[in-house]
């Protein structure tokens, strides 16, 4: 467990903690804000090809609905046999089930380490402990954002928390916005409820969350959202112009 804890600081908590105080100390206006907002972009375009990947296999496993409900209904006795087909049937169209899960589980354990770095990455104590010896020590960070708005304000941690769980509704719409619901789709399809589900419930808890964990997070959150929104877009494109 100790080995897995090293890990974790050495190659997550360590290089965002110093990556974000050198944004911070080499963006005009030393402004934590633009910093978050920035090694948030440096984040997931590193992430980028995956999720467009993950993406990309959402939608053919929405177009191939219709194929995969002929399987079941053929096969509805033979369990094994309907398995055998289906592998057959996501090898055929070179898609994966699980490859839409894959952005969603990398970008777990960076919001968790991004999450400590802003609640107690930040203190000169921990700062002095990790920052590497060509990082500079800013110091005692400033905590307002474009020089307006106190990151840390329970009236501005509100207001990002409802743009965050609006950004969250508006990427599930997007998510669904090729054709609608999933082909063959109907009110008791699964797929259909996961992505009624998606709509509602997940911004729900995404202001949940960003309102109990704070703005800074919710900065991150917002604009990885919008990123999110920006791939989706470029996705959905991509499908309506293959003939």
């Amino acid at each position: 467990m100790n080995i897995l804890i090293q890990f974790y600081h050495l190659i997550l908590l360590q290089p965002l903690l110093n990556g974000l105080i050198l944004l911070y100390v080499f963006l005009p206006g030393r402004d934590l804000g633009v910093a978050v907002i920035a090694i948030t972009l440096i984040i997931r375009l590193l992430l980028h090809p995956l999720a467009i990947k993950g993406l990309r296999s959402q939608k053919k496993m929405a177009v191939l609905q219709p194929k995969m409900k002929e399987i079941q209904e053929k096969f509805k006795t033979d369990r094994a046999q309907q398995s055998k087909a289906m592998m057959d049937l996501y090898r055929q169209e070179k898609v994966s089930p699980l490859s839409g899960c894959l952005p969603l589980l990398l970008q777990l354990p960076i919001i968790i380490a991004l999450y400590q770095v802003f609640s107690q990455g930040l203190t000169p104590q921990f700062l002095a402990a990790n920052l590497y010896n060509f990082t500079p020590n800013p110091g005692e960070i400033n905590q307002m954002f474009l020089g307006v708005f106190n990151l840390y304000n329970k009236s501005f941690v509100i207001v990002v928390a409802l743009l965050a769980g609006a950004a969250q509704f508006w990427q599930a719409k997007t998510s669904g916005s090729l054709g609608g619901a999933p082909a063959g789709g109907s009110k008791g399809d699964f797929a259909s409820l996961m992505q009624k589900q998606m709509l509602y419930v997940f911004p729900a808890i995404t202001l949940f969350f960003v309102y109990r964990l704070g703005g800074v997070i919710g900065i991150y959150w917002l604009f990885s959202t919008l990123f999110s929104v920006g791939e989706q877009y470029l996705v959905n494109r991509h499908f309506k112009n293959l003939p």
